[in-house]
């Protein structure tokens, strides 16, 4: 299962709130987040992220999130969902689509391409979308003082209004896996209806075991 969302949409704080709620219910839950969660993923990840590094080029910066994805998804997930653990992801190859494909001009088809080679046909079996304006997700970045700020926080706006672009017409094209969630509310609000959505799909889940 993953989460996705523009920048300041509340994913973090969502994610351990379910991570909560699910191993309540008895489940074995493994949280990470891409890129990252292995140490391979997470050098490509300060990489990608450094504020410092604004001249790399788009494709550089597709390849290298489908790089970590790779290594994350051998080394972390399969094992884990091979053990029957529930994984709860920030963030999964729909970043790629959203970020590189529509609002870097990548084309979705053409990121797809790399990702495809990458993931294996791994896909997750739901996918929570954080919808968030831009607007307020930019202000909580920038409001949230132990948050790192990283080189996507430096965008301008009109690149965030193309990334929640990439992840509404994701939205239209795979309905059966992804779910919109309004993140522009009360965090109390967006947790119940995550739980919600996630309970009402939770048996259908591949890898499922419970303690």
């Amino acid at each position: 299962m993953t989460i996705e969302g523009g920048e300041g949409a509340g994913k973090t704080t969502v994610i351990k709130g379910l991570t909560r709620y699910l191993e309540q219910q008895g489940y074995e839950v493994v949280t990470t987040r891409e890129p990252g969660g292995i140490p391979i993923a997470e050098s490509i990840r300060s990489i990608i992220l450094d504020p410092v590094h604004t001249m790399m080029d788009p494709r550089t910066e597709a390849l290298l999130y489908a790089a970590a994805r790779r290594q994350h998804l051998i080394e972390r997930v399969l094992p884990a969902l091979e053990s029957g653990c529930i994984v709860l992801c920030d963030r999964f190859v729909d970043s790629s689509l959203a970020y590189q494909g529509h609002a870097r001009g990548l084309g979705m088809d053409e990121v797809w391409d790399i990702n495809r080679f990458a993931i294996e046909g791994a896909m997750p079996d739901l996918t929570l979308y954080m919808d968030v304006d831009p607007r307020l997700g930019l202000q909580r970045i920038h409001e949230a003082k132990q948050r790192e700020i990283n080189r996507l926080d430096l965008e301008g706006l009109s690149f965030h209004e193309r990334v929640r672009e990439g992840y509404l017409m994701l939205l239209e094209k795979f309905p059966e896996r992804l779910i919109k969630v309004d993140a522009n509310r009360m965090i109390d609000d967006v947790l119940l209806q995550v739980i919600t959505e996630t309970a009402a799909r939770i048996k259908g889940f591949s890898y499922l075991r419970v303690k």
